[in-house]
């Protein structure tokens, strides 16, 4: 059945299955049988899989090519998240620093104690905006900005976990901003992207637009409204519910929404990912200390606390997901993140494995696509027989 979709690319030896369980979201039916795609990883340092195929539009007359860039949508998070513990391993800040010394606008609303770590792990009580927001207001950055540093907290912060699923790009991006003096997409193409040779971009310059993918709606839209969430879980999906295809515009590509835009290929989120699972380094650039990616994937609790959105119990580190769901393959240190639609990145420092997947079709599930576990474990298997 797979034999019927071509597949470009290489494997190494040993990695025979990883090409197939890619070709197989291409041949199945249904909501998840891929348009366009690509799949990278990295084992101990070394690429193992590098492999693309499909079309990069809806039309199918663009092909998919290496270097095809696609929006992540939260896969952005631990991209932002690698950006907040490269200053924290420079001693910039500190993660239990609170957020109005560096912000002081911030501090209005009670908010005047919660910290950065707060932030990074969705304990800040700001899951979405309380004041009416469009998703063209989304393009404004001090527009957000402004709106977060006088909101008052749904929750006393630090008591209880939500997913902030798109307040937290403005949040940790004013962060690195007001600390650096640099937009966070700025800081992530100078410290990350750059240096990685990682494509890696939150803010896409035009004249990368060409590489761009063309999002594709999920086939069965889910309604936010008729989730089963509590009120204060609900802001993060409902203030405004998203547009599947605004990725598609070149306003949404050109702004910085540091937890939903960023576009990236395959290859440059594994890249960032493999110097993660390599204890910060790779091919010689050193991203982070081997205790810098330590802290970043820490639990930030460990009380058996649920996350109101995911339903998750202590699945956040500083900004990165931790595997405790096991989404990421069978090892609990596992971390990385997913987004809307079925990207996703992630890394097993224990196995030295890193993953990068991107695609234009989108899943239906906000939590669960079975892309990720597939391509997950036939990575996971063909290392631990290599």
């Amino acid at each position: 059945m797979a034999a019927r979709y071509e597949i470009f690319g290489t494997v190494a030896t040993g990695f025979e299955a990883a090409r197939e369980a890619f070709a197989e979201n291409f041949a199945r039916e249904g909501d998840y049988q891929e348009t366009g795609a690509s799949f990278a990883a990295f084992r101990h340092g070394r690429c193992v899989v590098d492999l693309w195929g499909g079309f990069a539009n809806s039309a199918r007359t663009r092909k998919w090519t290496r270097d095809t860039l696609c929006n992540v949508w939260s896969t952005t998070k631990g991209i932002s998240a690698t950006a907040v513990a490269i200053l924290v391993d420079r001693g910039v800040f500190s993660y239990e620093d609170k957020v109005a010394s560096l912000w002081p606008e911030f501090a209005h609303g009670d908010k005047e104690r919660v910290t950065v770590a707060q932030i990074l792990s969705h304990q800040a009580g700001l899951p979405g905006f309380a004041e009416p927001t469009s998703v063209e207001d989304q393009l404004d950055w001090f527009g957000c900005c402004t709106k977060l540093a006088r909101q008052r907290p749904v929750w006393e912060p630090g008591t209880a976990t939500s997913y902030h699923a798109m307040t937290y790009g403005w949040l940790v991006g004013e962060i690195v901003r007001r600390a650096t003096g640099k937009s966070i997409g700025r800081f992530i193409h100078d410290e990350i992207a750059k240096p990685l040779d990682a494509d890696l971009f939150v803010g896409l310059p035009e004249s990368a637009d060409a590489r761009a993918a063309e999002m594709l709606a999920p086939k069965r839209m889910i309604d936010a409204s008729d989730l089963p969430l509590p009120p204060a879980a609900r802001m993060a999906l409902t203030n405004p519910q998203q547009n599947p295809l605004a990725p598609n515009t070149r306003a949404w590509r050109a702004a910085e929404i540091p937890a939903a835009n960023g576009q990236a290929s395959a290859m440059g989120l594994a890249r960032m990912y493999a110097a993660l699972a390599g204890g910060g380094s790779l091919d010689g650039t050193t991203l982070l200390s081997r205790e810098g990616v330590a802290r970043m994937t820490r639990p930030a609790t460990s009380n058996g606390r649920q996350d109101m959105f995911l339903g998750f119990v202590d699945s956040w580190g500083m900004g990165m997901a931790l595997n405790t769901p096991g989404i990421y393959g069978p090892n609990a240190r596992a971390f990385g993140h997913s987004g809307w639609g079925g990207s996703f990145a992630c890394a097993d420092p224990d196995a030295g494995v890193a993953i990068g997947y991107v695609c234009n079709q989108m899943g239906p599930e906000l939590v669960g696509d079975p892309r990720t576990a597939g391509l997950c474990k036939a990575i996971l298997d063909c290392a631990a027989r290599a």
